[in-house]
């Protein structure tokens, strides 16, 4: 049906399936942005077409253009990788009508999981438990109030279009709700065009349990066993594991029916995943189904030996399944931790850079998802991840231990990243007895431990100074030690970084300025010129690398110089405003 497959994405996961289209012996095109040209998976593919300009919108976003891509390359299939429009029906419909094969599941699965009451709805006609809720969207405010009166506080709120943690609000009591019903709106718009959103009863402290499921078009659906993703910032996912501490065999069999069951209802073909919620006392519900391959399918892939990508290829291809439900087997235990670009130290702000030096850590049972090298730059147009680091041991403890030496090994100069914080969790008690770790992520005490963890790194580069490092082998009473040797940073740019330093740490210097934290895009501007604010009051909200961050003031005052607008790009200490 075809040998020559593009794959409508970037970064790591356009290389993860370009590996096995190679394994296949089927040719493979990349796509790229302007700002992508150097990146790796334009390097590794057979052939690679410019979309457009760096801006999403631009390129990884553009139908039109990725179509025309297809039809210069003379490909027969396209693969959507995860994120940008994986999950988008419209894209698959396109994909299909220009009579290309699309590596995914039926657009209209897509569309039907792809609205949360609607699925909700459908779930729950199937038998499949969901979490007490709406299955219509709420439209107003009242009707939100009047449902927290009838289910009790806290609630959740999502957006009906929603997914990987976007368009997601807490309710935890009635003066909050105003609040958190237009943010939620407002992201659902932004990020996937539908303002709807619906309400279900916050469950406290369950752990984020999904269920791998594979469907091919011969009437075959099997679970391949579940992954819990509890630890989370922001409702994203920072790592996971497989199998969950908290599943035996009999809730493994339970939960992996209730997948096949969700699959089965939606007419589903290809590799997705059933999200749910496990209760403390071991109730399972379900949340939402992502159609198309997760980030975090590698650890699946490393206790069952199953390639999911090859999977999703061969059910493309009109293939059975290579294996029936009973022949799954889950070996050992595998953990995933994703090396984002984020400064934990700054509430996990994201932290676009150039990568000055990188090296992956290798050995037994090690794996790295990557799609940078030294001299790429993290971009903020993008999302913050770097690296998929994934190790794979006899049982839990030995993996864990296992990817504590990985992280050691682990160098990335630039850029902050998440490395400190994983071995601050990794290493934390809770963690060790598998517990959710519930407060931790984002808690003081975690922020102090990340930062105490954080390896050493060589400063970011810059074009007027390049910093070139030199690796000499020193030896010390027997002991041998790789020492890097720096260029001598120029006195302007260790002033530049004080005064970063004192913008950070609250308005330029103790100042009348209020400056933006990061590159980005301002979503919306809550004030206006002239109003008088408090000391912590939400100035505007600025978009960068997929996550939202508020902007506020740092003391008490009135707006004057207000110089931005929805829609405007910011950099990182642009000035916003004063407050005099």
């Amino acid at each position: 049906m075809f040998d020559k497959v593009l794959v409508a994405n970037r970064g790591e996961i356009a290389i993860r399936v370009f590996r096995t289209l190679r394994e296949l012996a089927l040719g493979s095109v990349a796509v790229y942005s302007e700002g992508d040209a150097g990146a790796l998976h334009v390097a590794y593919a057979d052939e690679a077409y410019l979309l457009g300009p760096t801006a999403p919108a631009e390129s990884y976003l553009n139908v039109d253009r990725l179509l025309e891509a297809a039809a210069r390359s003379g490909a027969g299939a396209v693969h959507p990788g995860y994120g940008f429009l994986a999950e988008n029906a419209a894209f698959a419909s396109a994909v299909e009508a220009a009579g290309l094969v699309w590596i995914g599941p039926p657009p209209s699965a897509i569309e039907l999981m792809g609205n949360k009451t609607a699925a909700r709805t459908a779930m729950r006609d199937a038998g499949v438990p969901i979490i007490p809720g709406t299955t219509d969207p709420v439209r107003s405010v009242d009707e939100l109030l009047t449902l927290g009166d009838e289910i009790g506080y806290p609630l959740l709120i999502k957006a009906a279009a929603g997914g990987g943690g976007k368009g997601m609000e807490v309710v935890e009591r009635r003066e909050d709700a105003q609040r958190a019903f237009e943010t939620a709106q407002r992201q659902g718009q932004a990020y996937f065009a539908n303002s709807d959103v619906y309400v279900e009863k916050l469950i406290i402290d369950p752990r984020h349990v999904e269920v791998q499921v594979l469907a091919d078009a011969h009437g075959n659906v099997i679970h391949l066993g579940e992954r819990d993703c509890t630890i989370q910032r922001r409702h994203q996912k920072l790592v996971e594991e497989t199998p969950s501490p908290a599943v035996d065999d009999a809730l493994r069999a339970r939960i992996g029916q209730i997948g096949v069951d969700a699959a089965r209802a939606c007419g589903y073909r290809s590799a997705g995943t059933i999200e749910g919620l496990l209760t403390q006392d071991g109730e399972y519900f379900f949340m939402e189904m992502n159609t198309r391959i997760q980030v975090e399918h590698t650890v699946t892939e490393e206790v069952t030996g199953v390639d999911l990508v090859r999977e999703q290829v061969r059910i493309a291809l009109g293939e059975p399944l290579s294996l029936a439900q009973e022949q799954v087997q889950l070996r050992g235990h595998a953990i995933e931790c994703r090396i984002n670009a984020e400064d934990v130290a700054a509430g996990f702000l994201p932290a676009p850079a150039p990568v000055t030096a990188y090296s992956e850590p290798s050995g037994p049972g090690v794996r790295v998802d990557s799609g940078v090298a030294a001299g790429n730059e993290v971009s903020g147009a993008y999302d913050p991840m770097i690296a998929k680091l994934i190790v794979h041991g006899v049982d839990r403890e030995h993996a864990r231990m296992r990817m504590l030496r990985a992280l050691d090994e682990f160098v990335i100069a630039g850029p902050k990243t998440l490395i400190g914080f994983h071995k601050a969790l990794l290493s934390h008690e809770c963690f060790v007895r598998g517990e959710t770790c519930h407060g931790l992520v984002e808690s003081d005490e975690m922020r102090e431990r990340a930062t105490a963890m954080e390896p050493e790194t060589l400063p970011a580069a810059s074009k007027q100074a390049p910093v070139v490092p030199v690796v000499r082998a020193v030896e010390v009473n027997g002991k041998r030690f790789s020492v890097r040797v720096l260029q001598p940073e120029q006195p302007w740019r260790e002033l530049a970084r004080r005064r970063a330093e004192r913008v950070r740490a609250g308005g330029a210097g103790g100042g009348d300025a209020v400056v933006s934290p990061m590159q980005g895009t301002v979503l919306s501007v809550a004030v206006a010129e002239g109003d008088a604010v408090e000391s912590g009051t939400v100035i505007c909200i600025v978009e960068a690398m997929k996550m939202e961050n508020e902007v506020r003031v740092h003391r008490d005052g009135v707006v004057a110089g207000l110089s931005i607008a929805a829609g405007d790009a910011v950099g990182s200490g642009q000035v916003i405003c004063r407050v005099e």
